[in-house]
């Protein structure tokens, strides 16, 4: 009866396993759900169409570099940019059409709220409250201008999103244009022919950028500025500063050099952070030599006119 049982046992065993069709069946388990996949972070940085100072004055170019700090949020409130720790720390991101970081950069969640920090040109940070920079005194190359230009941007309280975060950057340095006409006694003929050559004088270009908030810090003693010349003008970064208007500017022609008086203007000039400011220098022959007529500055619209002897 034992050994009975136990061959009925096996058969119901097999029957269970068998069709109605008489073909035997796989078990299905069910399906194992995929973990959720985190959120790729993606960037779509522009700089600030209000002012242009890059040497090609539209934006950015293939290959440039931009350094991101990514800070979360902690129970809903924004967090602190840190010197390490962040969710993301000076992660290098670098433009060809579009921006594409190092490595991946992942949000924390589908939740988690961030604040993004962006500083161009990319480099090693070793102080985040203090990054140095150091303008180029010489820019008379497109290279060395474009070396002396800085960006900061942030965007606070950002979204967990499969779309692209958008950061525009700003310009934290100021920009001088200068434009020299022919006046009395020149020809724009032979103003052109002359040797002219023009210096900025008097500048501190040392300076610290705090990437929480991108402030400018100078740093280090007053130097002269060559800018580059581009066409029929000349144009050069400059820290955000006030200088003393008294020999600000220099114009040499044929040897022979020029500098801004104060004239009855103010006794200084203050280059604003973001800013460009345009001089526009009527050259004319005098008893004395070369007058230098200083007109108004298109950005502030104020008349700064002088002479330089």
């Amino acid at each position: 009866m034992k050994t009975n049982f136990l061959i009925l046992a096996f058969l119901a065993i097999g029957l269970g396993s068998c069709s109605s069709g008489g073909g035997q069946e796989e078990d299905i388990l069910p399906p194992t759900p995929e973990p959720d996949k985190p959120l790729l972070v993606k960037l779509n940085c522009k700089v600030d169409a209000a002012v242009t100072s890059r040497a090609t004055d539209y934006g950015f170019e293939k290959n440039d570099a931009v350094g991101i700090y990514m800070v979360d949020y902690r129970d809903g409130a924004a967090g602190t940019l840190q010197p390490t720790g962040n969710h993301a720390d000076n992660q290098r991101f670098v433009y060809d059409s579009t921006w594409t970081p190092d490595t991946p950069l992942y949000w924390t969640d589908d939740n988690t709220k961030a604040d993004f920090y962006l500083y161009y040109p990319y480099a090693v940070v070793t102080d985040i409250h203090a990054h140095a920079i150091g303008i180029p005194t010489d820019q008379s190359t497109e290279a060395a201008y474009k070396q002396g230009d800085f960006l900061w941007g942030k965007t606070a309280g950002a979204s967990p999103t499969e779309q692209a975060v958008n950061i525009t950057a700003h310009h934290v340095f100021s920009a001088a244009v200068i434009h020299v006409k022919a006046g009395n006694g020149f020809t724009e003929e032979a103003l052109a022919a002359a040797n002219v050559s023009v210096r900025l004088n008097g500048l501190r270009q040392q300076t610290t950028v705090d990437l929480a908030d991108g402030s400018v810090s100078l740093k280090g003693e007053a130097s002269s500025v060559t800018p580059l010349k581009e066409n029929d003008s000349w144009k050069a970064i400059i820290a955000p500063q006030t200088a003393q208007r008294e020999g600000l500017v220099s114009i040499t022609v044929d040897g022979k050099e020029y500098r801004l008086t104060q004239g009855d203007n103010t006794p200084e000039f203050t280059f604003e952070a973001g800013k460009r400011h345009t001089f526009t220098i009527t050259v004319s022959k005098t008893n004395s030599g070369v007058n230098v007529d200083i007109g108004g500055w298109e950005d502030d619209g104020v008349d700064h006119g002088g002479v330089a002897e």
